[in-house]
């Protein structure tokens, strides 16, 4: 059996490396980018392509189409997300 000795510096950049890749995984999409992609807003609201589907169709959630892509507005997306807070 090989034995293997971890210092604190191996942990520090153990940290450091895992640190950056959960930053990647959990980062959520940027204010400032105006226009979101129908799987960004899936992702985002956590809903099914059908449920995102409904939200265009009863005019709940607005959006833009260019050829066969549909786009959110990130700030319709925040307000939806705020408009249904339920209260306790």
């Amino acid at each position: 059996m090989k034995v293997e000795i971890v210092t604190k510096e191996d942990l520090d950049n153990f940290r450091q490396i895992l640190l950056a890749d959960l930053t990647k995984v959990i980062k959520r999409p940027d204010p400032a980018q105006p226009w979101l992609k129908s799987y960004e807003v899936r992702k985002l609201l956590k809903i099914s392509a059908g449920t995102l589907h409904r939200l265009r169709a009863k005019g709940i959630l607005p959006f833009s189409r260019v050829g066969g892509t549909f786009l959110y507005k990130n700030e319709d997306v925040q307000k939806l997300v705020e408009l249904n807070i339920e209260k306790r």
